[in-house]
């Protein structure tokens, strides 16, 4: 019990945009928008998916699984975001934000693994055709979603205990409008050490082996696509591939710009790192569903078939 007897504020403070506080109120719009076609957006195609038989495929349940992430994602960052950006409430209790906290990193890692799951979805229609439906069954389906969620919260659960070790004295006025373990740990007037090495072994073992596995596995696609003779079915095959690409890009290029800035751009204003951050948080859950419905001809046909029987 010792252990968690030290020093902790009753509450931290949020932050809107460091610097440029006079603004918050400008972005509440924008924000709200962005909130709404994400949760929308999300949850249409989870619903398509659900009721039209002729997306109870596969590659359709992967991608029911990200709408998921994207909602929880949402969901997570929501409360606090709103009332510090719509309402100037920036406090949070000490506890909330460390359940804050955890479930942000979580639902990260969490869309991490569903991003190599589908990438290996990808892998086996276009190299293995016939096994298709015999590899990747529902079981099998549900095992992976399974596996993805249990290792985000297994590999995770330490940290709201890395944080509750360490006395926070420094300041309780967090960089962000919601908690992240980055963001917490340097508030502590104490050896962090074990907190930096843990971070760096759960980015290493999770984030960074998903991205070397997702680009393994569109190096043996490429080879499998580049013996099809004909450059009709290349270019056809290739093309299933697109949605689920930019998906890949839309979520971790802003994460490494985000670690790149923040290692290196020791001179870059803290609203721009703030922003970034807010980019990483906030663009992907909003992005996927657009992506999926503008590239993907089964979802927008069961979406407007959706929308049809609303009407009626």
């Amino acid at each position: 019990m010792g252990l968690f007897n030290v020093t902790h504020p009753a509450s931290f403070f949020l932050t809107g945009l460091p610097g440029l506080e006079s603004f918050n109120s400008w972005l509440a719009g924008p924000l709200c928008a962005m909130y709404a076609v994400a949760l929308g957006g999300n949850m249409m195609i989870l619903h398509a998916v659900r009721v039209e038989p002729s997306l109870h495929q596969p590659m359709y349940y992967f991608l029911s699984l990200l709408s998921f992430s994207d909602v929880a994602m949402s969901m997570a960052t929501l409360p606090t975001v709103l009332r510090t950006f719509c309402l100037d409430a920036r406090s949070i209790p000490f506890d909330a934000c460390l359940i804050q906290m955890f479930f942000i990193h979580s639902f990260s890692m969490m869309e991490s693994g569903i991003l190599l799951a589908m990438s290996f979805d990808r892998y086996v229609a276009i190299c293995h055709p016939l096994r298709y439906a015999t590899v990747l069954t529902n079981e099998i389906i549900a095992g992976m979603g399974c596996a993805v969620t249990v290792r985000s919260f297994i590999t995770l659960f330490p940290l709201p205990f890395l944080i509750k070790r360490l006395p926070i004295c420094k300041s309780n006025v967090l960089s962000h409008s919601y908690c992240l373990h980055p963001d917490m740990m340097k508030l502590a007037c104490a050896d962090i050490t074990i907190n930096i090495y843990y971070g760096l072994f759960v980015l290493i073992s999770t984030f960074s082996m998903d991205v070397i596995f997702i680009f393994l596995s569109y190096v043996l696609i490429l080879r499998s696509v580049m013996a099809i003779a004909s450059s009709e079915e290349r270019l056809k095959a290739l093309n299933t591939c697109v949605s689920h690409i930019l998906a890949v890009l839309a979520f971790y290029v802003p994460m490494i710009g985000v670690s790149v800035v923040y290692r290196f751009g020791k001179h870059v204003p803290r609203y721009i790192l703030v922003l970034m951050s807010n980019i990483y948080l906030f663009v992907p859950p909003v992005l996927n569903p657009l992506i999926y419905s503008v590239k993907t001809k089964e979802i927008r046909r069961a979406i407007r078939r959706v929308f049809q029987r609303l009407k009626m």
